[in-house]
């Protein structure tokens, strides 16, 4: 994956310190490009406004769920190529369903080790 690591990350979580945990994690993997939102409404305004080449968000948040966010995502065409990882604390199979069905590109169950994470991003951009 060295060529993806100067991607811009666009990292959307409504805790701080799990948006911290995952930019953390991308630094120890080489990626230094990375941005924050604290809700999924605030994300949407962020992809639409800025590029981005890749979003890592979590399952719940305030606002817009990253379900939904993933949704509007897959119906935007200028945002729908944009690869995405859902974080979840819960491996609830019908919330992985879901996401499978809304487009999702993987996802990581929390808490995560930052291998089980790096083997995550190279599936997605294998």
């Amino acid at each position: 994956m060295p060529a993806e690591r100067a991607m811009k990350i666009l990292v959307v979580d409504d805790f701080a310190f799990s948006r911290q945990v995952v930019i953390n994690t991308l630094e120890q993997l080489g990626f230094n490009n990375t941005d924050e939102a604290a809700d999924g409404y605030s994300a949407l305004v962020r992809l639409k406004s800025a590029l981005f080449e890749f979003v890592i968000m979590d399952w719940n948040m305030s606002k817009i769920s990253g379900l939904e966010l993933l949704k509007q995502i897959r119906a935007d065409p200028k945002l729908k190529h944009i690869p995405v990882l859902m974080v979840t604390k819960d491996c609830l199979q019908e919330e992985i369903v879901a996401a499978s069905k809304a487009g999702v590109n993987d996802y990581i169950i929390k808490p995560f080790e930052a291998n089980t994470f790096a083997e995550k991003l190279e599936n997605i951009f294998r």
